[in-house]
């Protein structure tokens, strides 16, 4: 990678901070089709492992942005890469959404009965929940959705419908998805 390509991954975590409304995790889509798809500085496993190591340890969702950092860098070839690329996605993602973040609820508190403040919270949860199922399938299909993925679709499914209906914690659906990959159903 040049000193360009740095830039223009801190550029890219730059922009993705402002439009990640619901959480880093509704840019997912578009960090896969950047750094999977257009760049290929990682692969999709890499970036599915990224993600689903992230979720399943303790500590903030965010987190997934610093491994993929760390993987690009890493496939760049070395362990001070790796850091490097840790703190430049984690600045990009971060350093906008904060400041923004601060800034916008102070106001939003202070305007909280105006009728355009109410109306832009309400417009935005359909934002969200769509972002979240793009996040999603980009998760259970990779760069292209095949056939043969079918039953990889249908445990991600069926993961969703137990999320959504009950309270069961995620790593033990992380587990179970491990065990079925493990014995070669998915």
């Amino acid at each position: 990678m040049t000193g360009a390509d740095w830039v223009d991954l801190f550029t890219h975590y730059l922009v993705l901070s402002l439009l990640s409304v619901g959480g880093a995790i509704t840019t997912a889509p578009d960090m896969h089709r950047y750094l999977v798809q257009e760049r290929q500085w990682m692969t999709d496993p890499q970036f599915s492992a990224s993600v689903a190591i992230a979720q399943a340890a303790p500590g903030p969702n965010v987190l997934f942005v610093a491994l993929m950092g760390w993987n690009v860098g890493l496939n760049a070839g070395s362990f001070f890469l790796a850091s490097l690329g840790l703190v430049v996605t984690m600045v990009g993602i971060l350093l906008p959404s904060c400041t923004l973040t601060y800034l916008a609820s102070q106001w939003g508190h202070r305007n909280r009965e105006l009728r355009g403040v109410r109306a832009f919270k309400q417009g935005m949860a359909p934002i969200v929940i769509a972002l979240l199922i793009a996040t999603g399938w980009v998760l259970a299909t990779g760069a292209q959705p095949k056939l043969r993925d079918a039953p990889l679709w249908a445990v991600a499914f069926v993961a969703a419908i137990i999320v959504w209906r009950t309270r069961i914690h995620l790593l033990w659906l992380l587990g179970a998805g491990a065990v079925l990959g493990w014995f070669g159903l998915v």
